[in-house]
């Protein structure tokens, strides 16, 4: 039975009206919904773990670079403690390594702040004019981001978190209380202005942070002006971050110490590899579910097509091309449970991107909403991956068409 013939067949059968009509008609439509269904709960778990995986991870990378460069005598602190000097050959540009998009030099202080009627306590991260604002130029939701050309400047971007405990808002001044190095000494206050408040959604985080001129800091820790606490190091290809990491320290003085984001926040970043499995199970699910339903309703098909299998094979045709035919069917079938997986899945997603529907705690996952990824490839691999999967499954019970005596096929009511 040559390739025309079997097609023509495979669209007879499909589209004839007895077929519309009959026992499987149901089934198959069962079948072609279950693989859109499939695709649909597939791309979805594929876009928002990778969506959440990303989203998660640039918020963290925003407030410590990809790989941060301290001193060995830091002690892990949050705070800045034995200053490092500027005076480095990876600063400003790190070409020693391949693919470091940009170093900045930072340095942290904590401190109280203080109104008429409460306070709390903050780390105050002290940034230069090196410093990169494309990460919360993003989280920017009120006002502006500071600005650093001058060699003394008050202003600072504050979290939403804090604005909202302390009641404060942009154009607002506020005093934060700094303890020197010697406790016996009075300590520092310094009035600071708010021209911009932030809102990463990673709680854990806001609640620490709020950012300002280093030059602060340095005279505070009686610095110099070419001293600063660590350099947060972004490198262009995050797949890289931990080969980086040791091409990094292997290019750095041996008094200094470097640590990659993914070890500093181990926790969170471990956390974040479940949903790996997570999507590599549903994925499996979901293509085992679609199979049976697959499996279920060519059998189905089989069973109401036994006579035209006896005909065929009393005509010459061999098992291999009759099971040949019944497969063009089933995946004809595939393909359009495919078609309309696709149509829904996508149209999810993008109304997720645009129209933000679906809300998240941002105390439990770091974000306010469902941040989805979209992407050709694997949508692609996604499609081609179910078909094959589908396709594979098929050829078992294929097989029972060999088994099939035209004779008695022929007599088959």
């Amino acid at each position: 039975m040559n390739f025309e013939l079997r097609v023509f067949l495979a669209k007879r059968i499909i589209g004839s009206k007895a077929y519309k009509s009959s026992v499987s008609a149901p089934i198959i439509k069962i079948g072609i919904a279950a693989i859109a269904i499939g695709i649909v709960v597939m791309m979805i778990a594929i876009a928002t773990g990778i969506g959440l995986q990303q989203k998660i991870r640039d918020k963290v990378v925003a407030f410590n670079g990809h790989v941060t460069i301290s001193n060995f005598d830091s002690n892990n602190s949050q705070e800045s403690i034995v200053p490092i000097s500027k005076n480095q050959e990876f600063y400003p540009e790190f070409k020693e390594v391949d693919g470091i998009k940009h170093v900045q030099a930072v340095a942290t202080k904590f401190g109280i702040i203080r109104t008429e009627t409460d306070f709390e306590g903050a780390v105050f991260k002290g940034v230069g004019q090196d410093f990169d604002w494309s990460y919360f130029q993003e989280f920017l939701i009120e006002g502006k981001l500071p600005s650093f050309t001058k060699k003394w400047s008050e202003e600072v971007l504050i979290s939403q978190y804090l604005a909202d405990r302390l009641g404060f808002k942009v154009g607002e001044k506020f005093q934060m209380v700094f303890a020197k190095n010697d406790t016996e000494k009075a300590p520092n206050i310094i009035t600071f202005n708010i021209v911009g408040i932030y809102n990463s959604g990673f709680q854990e985080l806001d609640q620490q942070y709020l950012i300002g001129n280093i030059r602060h800091i340095q005279r505070i820790n009686n610095w110099e002006e070419d001293q600063i606490g660590n350099f947060e190091v972004f490198i262009s290809d995050y797949s890289q971050l931990d080969q980086k990491g040791i091409e990094i320290y292997q290019n750095t003085p041996s008094t200094l110490n470097t640590i990659t984001v993914s070890n500093k926040y181990s926790s969170i970043f471990e956390w974040i590899k479940i949903f790996d499995k997570n999507i590599y199970g549903i994925i499996g699910i979901m293509i085992l579910v679609a199979g049976i339903n697959m499996i279920t309703a060519l059998l189905v098909l089989i069973l109401e097509r036994t006579q035209m299998i006896g005909i065929l094979k009393a005509l010459g045709s061999n098992n291999w091309s009759i099971r040949k035919l019944f497969l063009y069917n089933a995946s004809y079938l595939i393909l359009l449970g495919l078609f309309w997986g696709n149509l829904l899945g996508l149209g999810l997603l993008f109304a997720q991107k645009y129209f933000k529907l679906f809300p998240l705690d941002p105390s439990v996952y770091y974000v306010s909403e469902a941040p989805v990824y979209i992407s050709l490839g694997y949508i692609v691999g996604l499609n081609i991956g179910t078909l094959i999967l589908c396709l594979l499954m098929l050829l078992i019970p294929s097989y029972i068409i060999t088994k099939i005596s035209p004779v008695k096929a022929i007599r088959f009511q």
